[in-house]
């Protein structure tokens, strides 16, 4: 993989080709923003199978000690091995970065699809709740599985965090409204802390952004009957990640998925998706979404035009060129795909 080499006006980032067709996906990626000019000096760095068989670590220390110093790093999907007591890659660079912000956009891209016009942002927090996993098991007779116990942590701190990123965002992108989501009819101490924490920032934004709130399982009904009555969708950690599936689905699925995990000292960016084994190397990945993890970044570093560049020429190609990849209905390969934008974006 070439990556550009070190120079003047740069901005240091990692670069984490990750499993599977990750390696295919993130060079298309860094040909495209090579092409768009976006001025990153890359620091490859390995993670998941790469990193075990690299230093037996799926999260090698060389590749956290580059993240510290860069403060920002865009990665492929990253595998997990299951068993052999690894800690999931993803939930390890969120609590070592405390990455407590997950971004996920989900915009139409190519028409005729069940759903038209989608345009939703769902703002996830990224730390606590379910996924800290506090779990443990009581033994009852021979069975040492008989009871299995998992505890939840929201804090009121943590909740205000999210829900102010939510609505800042919000205000930057000039969105309209935020909608809290919850379960505090049911998990009244959980997410009560939770929607209470939301209703109180949302005040310091009245007049500026309308704020409702929704009860998860009434919020993913509504979402399949009538998507556009949403704009932004802050909400906790597990209820974040299935609605943020959920909201992939209206779009075409995970393959048109970015993700941005976002901390007070790092960002990482990166495709939703898995590693997809089974077609790496034969060049029929579609790096849509982590180039749309890579529109994020650009965002993130201020680079606002060549982002908005990015995305002009990805709808170009996918909907007036018709290049496309072979899950979109199309023939085109991860390299002529990454190609044809490249001709888009350098006027070829």
């Amino acid at each position: 993989m070439s990556v550009s080499t070190h120079g003047t006006n740069k901005i240091p980032a990692t670069l984490i080709p990750g499993d599977g067709i990750g390696p295919e996906i993130v060079d298309a990626v860094v040909k495209v923003l090579d092409a768009l000019g976006a001025p990153f000096d890359w620091d490859l760095q390995q993670g998941g199978l790469a990193g075990i068989a690299a230093g037996g670590d799926p999260l090698p220390q060389a590749t956290l000690d580059s993240i510290r110093r860069n403060k920002l790093a865009l990665k492929g999907p990253l595998t997990t091995p299951i068993g052999g007591g690894y800690r999931s890659v993803n939930v390890r660079l969120r609590e070592e970065f405390q990455l407590y912000a997950n971004l996920r956009p989900a915009h139409t891209l190519v028409p005729g699809g069940r759903f038209e016009n989608i345009d939703l942002i769902l703002v996830r927090e990224n730390l606590e709740g379910l996924y800290v996993a506090f779990e443990h098991y009581i033994p009852i007779g021979d069975d040492p599985h008989a009871v299995a116990i998992s505890s939840g942590v929201n804090t009121r701190d943590g909740s205000r965090r999210i829900v102010r990123y939510a609505f800042e965002h919000a205000v930057k992108l000039g969105r309209k409204k935020v909608t809290l989501v919850h379960k505090a009819n049911v998990l009244k101490a959980l997410t009560g802390v939770f929607l209470e924490a939301g209703q109180q920032i949302a005040k310091e934004y009245e007049g500026r952004i309308e704020c409702d709130e929704r009860i998860v399982d009434a919020c993913a009904m509504q979402l399949v009957l009538n998507p556009w009555q949403f704009d932004v969708i802050v909400t906790t950690n597990l209820f974040g990640d299935i609605l943020s599936d959920l909201i992939a689905g209206l779009v075409g699925g995970l393959g048109a998925a970015p993700g941005a995990n976002i901390g007070a000292q790092a960002a990482i960016f990166e495709a939703v998706h898995g590693s997809a084994p089974d077609i790496a190397g034969k060049g029929l990945a579609n790096p849509t979404a982590l180039l749309l993890a890579a529109g994020l970044m650009l965002d993130h570093v201020g680079l606002v035009d060549h982002a908005r560049h990015l995305r002009t020429a990805i709808d170009l190609v996918l909907n007036e060129d018709k290049v496309r990849t072979g899950d979109l209905g199309g023939k085109a390969s991860t390299g002529d795909f990454a190609l044809a934008l490249v001709q888009r974006i350098s006027g070829a």
